[in-house]
């Protein structure tokens, strides 16, 4: 499980989303959350790029930092793109809210976490913590 210290990270700054597929892609995401279960979750309204890389290789990372403190995570692992559920429906729900119909959700990207990285800059950078 993600440990509070850097979930509160994660809850409060934007994330970075990375993928690797027909090309390198990295884009700032806002419809974010950890859900229950610790998984990730992206609402994807305009990542054309970062769908097709999850398409091939079905992995993703993600980073957020706290800009005041320095301190900053990334998080590896497997990618799966999904049309029903819990936070499909959500993302939906604030797709609708946010955009009144000027724009659509196409999936929901459930990221399960496999590797938590400290990449803040000191003494612990590139330190692998415990999930």
């Amino acid at each position: 499980m993600i440990p509070d210290h850097v979930k509160k990270v994660f809850e409060e700054n934007l994330w970075y989303l990375a993928t690797c597929g027909k090309e390198l892609n990295v884009v700032p995401v806002g419809f974010k959350c950890i859900c229950a279960d610790g998984s990730l979750a992206v609402g994807a309204v305009l990542l054309e790029t970062t769908l097709e890389n999850i398409r091939i290789s079905g992995r993703a990372a993600v980073s957020a930092a706290n800009s005041l403190t320095g301190e900053a995570y990334q998080i590896k692992g497997r990618a799966a793109l999904v049309t029903e559920g819990e936070a499909f429906e959500h993302y939906q729900t604030l797709t609708e809210d946010t955009f009144r119909g000027a724009m659509h959700l196409k999936c929901a990207v459930l990221i399960t976490p496999e590797k938590l990285i400290n990449c803040a800059p000191n003494a612990h950078n590139k330190e692998e913590i415990p999930l």
